[in-house]
């Protein structure tokens, strides 16, 4: 594909490399989409890495189920571990134990939001420093990544933990990589692999997409996600306020965006895209399906795409 902004697009390229990278592709599911596993499992391909999030009225033992269930049905399951979630260390210990005898061999680690904790932990370090994540014989974990920053922790203390984490990863020889915050600006999240790199920081980079949803909600999640400068792209590029409230918006522009500028930076560590689903777990993997099936038309001018019926 030709770099540069102002390069001409062949959109059979473009084309060709917007399914290459959905073919890489993630995406999670919660434990309340859990009867809709076997429906999904006809729109998801074998094999897919499927995080199952640990939302605010779900379980650990409900995460841990349906990751075990995920895994079962030969998907890669990766199971939320989120620190300020866990009740005890015995807890963790009990849930990583059945984890392991499931066969589930990836997990995501992330520290989480609720204050005060349910238990003993405040950060994925805590969780890292009890030694049980190296006991539980995971091959691959992921660490939160936000490239627009987060709402109350720091740029240099998030940069201090993704060392600690890469050196971690080292030591144990586990696989590691970061999962970003969706958003909706390109732009940003190359500028932030790029300021990684800078850093010294190694670790590929899944970068998050949001799943096709209604405006109105896409941006609720996304000011409780602190996504500032996507914020500002969001309504930039809507006529009027009053259409964001209903109108259903997909992740094409983003996904686009991405896939250009990796040929614009053919050093960037964004190796796949990871799907947030935002509570529409069937939407969001119909639509995979059929990105990754090369069924859709991209526009003319290569900024957005719409799934063909």
């Amino acid at each position: 594909m030709a770099s540069g902004p102002d390069a001409p697009m062949d959109l059979r390229e473009v084309t060709r490399a917007v399914v290459e990278f959905a073919l890489g592709a993630s995406t999670e599911i919660s434990p309340h989409d859990e009867k809709l596993l076997p429906e999904l499992a006809e729109h998801l391909r074998p094999g897919m890495t499927v995080y199952v999030a640990h939302t605010p009225r779900s379980s650990l033992e409900d995460v841990v189920r349906v990751a075990s269930k995920l895994q079962a049905m030969g998907f890669t399951a990766s199971p939320h571990i989120v620190a300020r979630r866990l009740p005890s260390e015995r807890a963790l210990k009990s849930a990583l134990r059945t984890l392991r005898d499931s066969r589930v061999e990836q997990a995501l680690l992330v520290a989480g939001d609720l204050d005060p904790p349910a238990g003993p932990f405040t950060s994925t370090i805590d969780v890292i420093d009890t030694g049980l994540v190296q006991e539980a014989d995971f091959r691959r974990l992921g660490v939160a990544g936000h490239p627009e920053g987060h709402p109350v922790i720091r740029p240099e203390t998030q940069l201090a933990a993704l060392r600690r984490k890469q050196q971690f990863a080292e030591r144990a020889g586990i696989a590691l990589h970061i999962v970003t915050q969706f958003g909706f600006n390109p732009e940003a999240v190359f500028a932030w692999d790029q300021h990684l790199e800078t850093e010294g920081i190694r670790l590929p980079v899944h970068v998050g997409i949001a799943g096709p949803t209604a405006l109105g909600k896409l941006m609720k999640f996304a000011i409780q996600c602190g996504i500032g400068s996507s914020m500002h792209t969001l309504v930039k590029h809507k006529n009027a306020m009053a259409r964001l409230i209903h109108a259903p918006s997909g992740p094409d522009e983003m996904l686009l965006g991405l896939v250009k500028g990796r040929a614009m930076y053919p050093g960037s560590r964004l190796v796949q895209p990871h799907l947030y689903t935002l509570g529409g777990a069937l939407a969001a993997a119909r639509w995979l399906q059929a990105v990754m099936d090369g069924s859709f038309d991209l526009q003319s001018d290569g900024k957005n795409f719409n799934i063909a019926t």
